[in-house]
């Protein structure tokens, strides 16, 4: 049902566009995270062919890529994305919050809460594994020297965190317990930086730290391009990391292509564009693109920010605000 109102919206985007006067913007600026760089060079290739052929305009997408937090605070702060695709919900909820950009609701207009994939936080090892790390326990051994980004600024940090303190809680502990434990692993952690990118660099190209924290994306992807000298560890139990998006109302209307940029996020939710994330080892939703991709993605116990955090908004207060678990933690 979803597929086929897909292919009727997408047809009725193709048809209104052609008329649309010659002043109307054949462009769109995406502001992403900073892990999606490759995903988007084959999406946005497959999406400027598709929209050549339905309507004959030749398109241009542009890119921003950070930390999914700055990112997004650059937007409400007056970067005029025409469509944002962040790595967490709160990155996409400010524009409405802080600039009435998008409506309250922005979360209703597509399918899977206008999350078009997902993905989940892993450990990249060294080679061999020589310290032995296999869980969330070994991260906070004396002697492990663990590379996280900033929670404040970057999604990735922020769900590297919240999976550490869900493990806490999956066992059988408790808020103290929990707060306790990740204290632990952020004294651990060697350096800070701002997004997940500059966390790789930190860790694959400067050789500093045992274990990287990332999305299991980003470490099949540093296996890719650096050769075979790490490994993959996936813990016993892990947070889902769900990766929403959200066209930009204000600014397509300003730049007067909502059209385009509509039928752009929906491509997202099509079969093409689930399987280029699937390639690109970012989980889709689609059933019969996970059906079909099913063998590249390990079965592991997930849980969702809802399910132990009482949502994104709780969990933004009581972490990541100033003077919230997070600054209490690291300040010590």
């Amino acid at each position: 049902m979803f597929k086929k109102s897909l292919l009727i919206s997408l047809l009725i985007a193709s048809t209104a566009y052609s008329s649309l006067s010659i002043a109307a913007e054949n462009s769109l600026l995406n502001v992403s995270y900073d892990v999606t760089r490759e995903f988007y060079k084959d999406f946005n290739g497959a999406f400027v062919k598709y929209w050549k052929e339905k309507t004959g305009a030749t398109v241009t997408i542009n890119q921003s890529h950070g930390g999914s937090s700055k990112q997004a605070r650059s937007v409400s702060d007056g970067l005029e994305a025409d469509i944002i695709t962040m790595n967490q919900s709160p990155d996409i909820d400010i524009l409405y919050t802080r600039a009435k950009l998008i409506p309250k609701d922005w979360q209703k207009r597509l399918p899977y809460a206008s999350s078009p994939t997902s993905s989940t936080t892993v450990f990249l090892v060294r080679k061999g594994n020589p310290k032995q790390i296999k869980d969330w326990d070994d991260l906070v051994k004396p002697g492990i020297a663990v590379v996280i980004p900033n929670p404040k600024t970057s999604g990735n940090g922020k769900y590297s965190y919240l999976a550490a303190w869900g493990y806490v809680i999956k066992k059988g502990g408790d808020e103290t317990k929990a707060k306790e434990f990740v204290g632990k692993l952020f004294k651990n952690v060697p350096v800070l930086d701002t997004g997940g990118r500059g966390a790789t660099t930190t860790f694959a190209q400067r050789g500093i730290g045992d274990a990287l924290l990332t999305f299991e994306n980003e470490v099949n992807l540093i296996k890719k391009e650096l050769g075979d000298q790490y490994d993959v560890v996936y813990p016993s139990v892990s947070i889902l990391a769900e990766n929403p998006i959200a066209v930009v109302d204000k600014y397509v209307d300003k730049h007067k292509n909502r059209l385009l940029v509509q039928a752009y996020a929906e491509f997202h939710f099509s079969e093409t564009g689930q399987e280029i994330a699937a390639q690109h080892d970012i989980r889709p939703r689609l059933e019969s693109v996970a059906e079909k991709f099913k063998s590249k993605f390990k079965s592991i116990e997930l849980f969702s920010v809802d399910e132990i955090f009482g949502g994104w908004e709780k969990a933004q207060k009581t972490h990541f605000a100033d003077g919230g678990n997070f600054d209490q933690i690291y300040s010590k």
